[in-house]
């Protein structure tokens, strides 16, 4: 394969607390089973692991996996995969996907850009990146998940009319991502009003962090973008 353009790390630690002897069993026994296949052999073929899926969505950074479990469960004829490079979510995804007996569900369990260049062209119908870590010192500012790299694998993978979606409680993390958005021809902001971006859809379950950042005195901002 060519040479990974992905250089900074986009993430701090990879472990919190210790996980739970459950947490542990499924780390061990289940995600084996999930996991997707390794990126650094080559074009990932959706077809093998999602066989029945009449269509494939992507969420970069699950966190805690409630996002991802809720709409599997809501979709199940969606295929659904999940990158997350932190253990402890992987692991309450993994309890997710147990308590729901949920079978559309494919993890990668690290840095989600070797994956999406490892994905097939216009293979997603959607994509998701919600509260990624805003990396908010401005040195650190090439670590963000958002940018032009990001907005042309997105433009890549994402088929004529499918949606990126991006949450976040950081305002300065908002300007930034619409200020990429400019520069990416192949998008466009579907907002028309105020409400569009305040108010999140009701397809757009909560996420722990964006719980979080109501109950520290932070709002969210829900921008939806259109592959043209």
């Amino acid at each position: 394969m060519a040479q990974p353009k992905y250089i900074p790390r986009l993430y701090g630690r990879q472990q919190d607390k210790p996980l739970k002897p459950r947490q542990a069993r499924l780390m061990r026994d289940l995600l084996p089973q999930l996991a997707m296949s390794d990126p650094a052999q080559g074009t990932i073929d959706l077809a093998r692991l999602f066989p029945q899926a009449e269509e494939i969505w992507m969420e970069v950074g699950f966190g805690g996996g409630e996002h991802l479990a809720w709409q599997a469960a809501q979709h199940p004829h969606v295929g659904l995969i999940g990158a997350e490079p932190f253990i402890n979510g992987v692991a309450k995804l993994l309890v997710h996907i147990e308590e729901q007996q949920l079978d559309n569900i494919r993890i990668h369990h690290g840095d989600a850009r070797p994956l999406m260049e490892a994905l097939p062209d216009a293979s997603l119908a959607r994509l998701f990146v919600l509260h990624p870590d805003p990396w908010p010192k401005t040195r650190h500012h090439k670590r963000r998940m958002i940018s032009p790299w990001f907005f042309a694998e997105a433009a890549r993978l994402l088929r004529p009319g499918g949606e990126l979606r991006v949450a976040s409680d950081i305002d300065d993390y908002i300007r930034w991502t619409l200020m990429h958005a400019r520069s990416a021809k192949d998008f466009e902001w579907t907002a028309t009003a105020p409400v569009d971006w305040r108010n999140r859809p009701d397809d757009w379950p909560q996420t722990r962090y964006e719980a979080k950042a109501l109950r520290e005195g932070r709002t969210a901002t829900y921008l939806k973008f259109r592959r043209l």
